[in-house]
């Protein structure tokens, strides 16, 4: 089984929650619904999962992710039945300039023996959590949910 990490970095004001979601690069997602992920990547091996969405976050966003504690939100299932661990961050004062992220190869169209780079990432940005919902994948949802429990505690 596939098992992916990634790292949801929020903030909370006085009147809601927002969380930093990606924009999956490419011609696949450019025009379609739901084409925004947590930044996440597969854990190799026997990788600590922490690791591996810290690693990814840096990848797909071109910065490291921020320090300070995580919470575990567990595992959400994609549905390609991929899983994908999730860990929580508290980020208030985290900002990009740009976002400059790794390159995938992509055979376009397919089939065809031609290759072309596309951003994994091609936009990243702060959006509240309401808006989060409709954007995410839907395999991802269920994250942001354990994120409201986590955070009414």
């Amino acid at each position: 089984m596939v098992l992916s990490a990634g790292l949801l970095l929020y903030r909370v004001d006085d009147v809601s929650v927002h969380v930093w979601i990606a924009h999956m690069g490419g011609p696949f997602w450019k025009r379609r619904p739901r084409a925004w992920s947590i930044p996440k990547g597969l854990v190799e091996h026997d990788e600590d999962p922490l690791a591996t969405a810290r690693r990814e976050f840096a990848e797909e966003i071109g910065v490291p992710a921020p320090s300070g504690p995580t919470t575990d939100l567990g595992e959400h299932r994609q549905a390609s039945g991929k899983r994908v661990r999730v860990f929580a961050l508290e980020a208030s004062d985290f900002t990009v300039d740009a976002v400059r992220s790794n390159t995938v190869q992509l055979e376009l169209p397919r089939g065809s023996g031609r290759f072309v780079e596309v951003p994994e990432v091609d936009d990243a940005r702060w959006v509240p959590l309401d808006e989060a919902r409709e954007l995410l994948v839907a395999g991802q949802v269920t994250a942001l949910d354990a994120l409201l429990q986590h955070l009414s505690r």
